[in-house]
């Protein structure tokens, strides 16, 4: 190996020790941010009835109906309860204090023309490892609606505790089903959408989760900086697509159930590998680690190393497409509506991972042709920093923090 590559190498093994001891010291980092998901349950009651099951984060919950007053009685029960693991105690303080409770959320969710009650006391349980409370209100509308509008602005950006909440709605009600996703951007939806609204809410969603989600993007550009000709990224999202389109569609309808303390180090773990690969790559070729750089010349032909390359992405499309699932967060019975929903959200992801590839990929080609050492720095500090945010995040991950 020259001295030059071995410049290079170290440079980058260098960037990649100075950007993950810059990011422990600066404390606990999350790929997607904090934010909370509501999960929204609405059936046909008796006549004009609407109920609701409303599934709530149980500490978000707590802190916020309490509007973070240290003393306030709600906010010193509950968050006692719960840095004990007390699920009792937790009970305790909201039924204690269920009138607060209730007055926040529907304050903040509504089913338009329609009044709540509450039906019955909070239960708990628990979603992706976090405690949830469920809440069960009955509504009486004035009429019975071709479509109810429901509008949520639970747990606001506002309220400075989380960067975003996205509240996921299952209906059967009025002789339709299907789901919807509410947010800062779209607080509302009618039970009475047409199919083309429904598909255009899951195929934005789709998109906005894979440009909100810098692990996954992040895991796309360590793809990107490791393929020197089009037919290798194509190849590698191909395979990514592939295994994570599979994972997606059977963790969403429920056939698989993978929990997210298991899920996400893995998909950490991933965008190391990944990134890490093309540096070990480097190393490998030594003197001829250019042609790494180079998208001229030679017959294209995938070695030992390159077949491996895609069994890897692929393995761990299979994870993240679990990721994509947990995120989307659908408990909903079969149905074929469900199942167009769900690869409606699948063609949101791909149009994006496709259009990121299209607007990236050409520069670096044109940075390689035009100078390939250049292209090489480029490609190896990239993979480096990637890496390194890679490795933070399984540390913290796995660790909890």
């Amino acid at each position: 190996m020259s001295a030059r590559f071995r410049q290079i190498v170290v440079a980058t093994l260098l960037a990649l020790i100075a950007v993950t001891a810059g990011l422990l010291s600066a404390g606990p980092a999350a790929a997607h941010g904090f934010s909370s998901t509501v999960y929204v349950d609405v059936t046909s009651g008796d006549d004009s009835q609407v109920r609701t099951k409303l599934e709530l984060e149980y500490d978000l919950l707590v802190v916020s109906t309490a509007d973070y007053r240290h003393d306030d009685p709600l906010y010193r029960a509950g968050t006692a309860a719960f840095d004990a693991g007390d699920s009792v105690g937790e009970l305790a303080a909201l039924n204690g204090h269920a009138d607060s409770v209730v007055g926040y959320v529907t304050e903040r969710f509504t089913v338009d023309g329609c009044t709540a009650a509450r039906d019955g006391d909070f239960q708990l349980g628990e979603q992706e490892g976090v405690p949830y409370a469920s809440l069960f209100l009955d509504w009486t509308c004035s009429s019975r609606f071709a479509g109810h509008e429901l509008r949520s602005g639970l747990f606001p950006d506002s309220e400075g505790y989380v960067k975003g909440t996205k509240t996921i709605v299952t209906y059967a009600i009025d002789g339709r089903t299907g789901s919807a996703a509410l947010d800062a951007e779209h607080p509302s939806f009618s039970t009475g959408q047409s199919a083309y609204q429904r598909f255009w809410e899951f195929f934005r969603l789709g998109a906005e989760h894979l440009l909100t989600g810098i692990d996954h993007i992040l895991f796309l550009l360590a793809l990107i900086v490791g393929s020197r000709r089009p037919r290798e990224i194509v190849l590698a999202a191909t395979s990514f697509t592939l295994a994570h389109s599979v994972t997606f569609i059977l963790a969403a309808l429920g056939v698989v159930d993978v929990p997210a303390r298991v899920v996400e180090p893995i998909i950490a773990l991933s965008i190391a590998v990944v990134a890490g690969w093309y540096l070990w790559r480097i190393w490998r070729r030594g003197d001829h680690a250019l042609e790494l750089a180079s998208p001229d010349g030679g017959h294209f032909a995938l070695d030992r190393s390159g077949w491996g390359r895609l069994a890897v992405v692929f393995g761990f499309g299979l994870v993240h497409g679990l990721g994509f699932a947990g995120a989307l967060g659908i408990d909903e019975a079969w149905s074929w509506t469900l199942l167009w929903s769900l690869l409606v959200f699948n063609v949101g992801i791909e149009v994006v991972q496709l259009a990121l590839i299209a607007a990236v990929f050409p520069l670096l080609m044109v940075l390689r042709r035009r100078s390939p050492r250049a292209g090489l720095w480029a490609s190896g500090v990239v993979s480096a920093g990637v890496s390194a945010m890679g490795l933070v995040w399984f540390i913290q991950r796995v660790s909890g923090s």
